[in-house]
């Protein structure tokens, strides 16, 4: 049995025999390893890793914000445009009647200029026609006189004397 003790006791585990000394020395390097990890790597990837994921969405957030300050603009502007049609409309509509008044104006000028005109003319006309009612009413006495005078063949009238 002292064979068989000796082979129960003996840690021969097969290939999975450890080192002592080696286990050791590999859970001490672990343990650095994961401190320097820890300590001074994973935290600066963590600290760049939030500083790009607070760009991404502070560079959405401001997209955002970006996107209601254009919209907003845009409707100031639309409301602006749409004000100025409103202005410009109002506009050409008082051209329009002062245009129309204008004209009706111009109009009525011209129909008072005409109207004097008219009337200057009717009296000239009256005058004129008076005027050579006068000399032709001489005129015709004679006129009538030496006709008849000649049909008759002796003097009529104011041609005896």
């Amino acid at each position: 049995m002292t064979l068989a003790n000796s082979q129960i006791f003996k840690t021969d585990l097969g290939p999975l025999n450890p080192v002592w000394a080696e286990l050791l020395l590999g859970a001490v390097l672990f343990g650095l390893t994961f401190l320097i990890l820890a300590k001074g790597i994973l935290p600066k990837i963590k600290r760049t890793l939030d500083e790009r994921d607070d760009a991404i969405a502070g560079g959405t957030e401001r997209a955002d914000d970006l996107r209601t300050e254009a919209a907003q603009i845009r409707e100031q502007y639309e409301a602006e445009l749409a004000e100025a049609r409103h202005e410009a409309a109002r506009i050409r509509s008082k051209a329009v009647e002062e245009g129309s008044a204008a004209i009706a104006a111009a109009r009525a000028e011209g129909a008072a200029e005409r109207d004097a005109i008219i009337a200057a003319g009717s009296a000239k006309i009256a005058a004129e026609r008076a005027a050579a009612e006068r000399e032709l009413t001489a005129d015709v006495d004679a006129w009538a006189h030496a006709l008849a005078a000649r049909i008759v063949g002796e003097p009529v009238g104011a041609d005896r004397a």
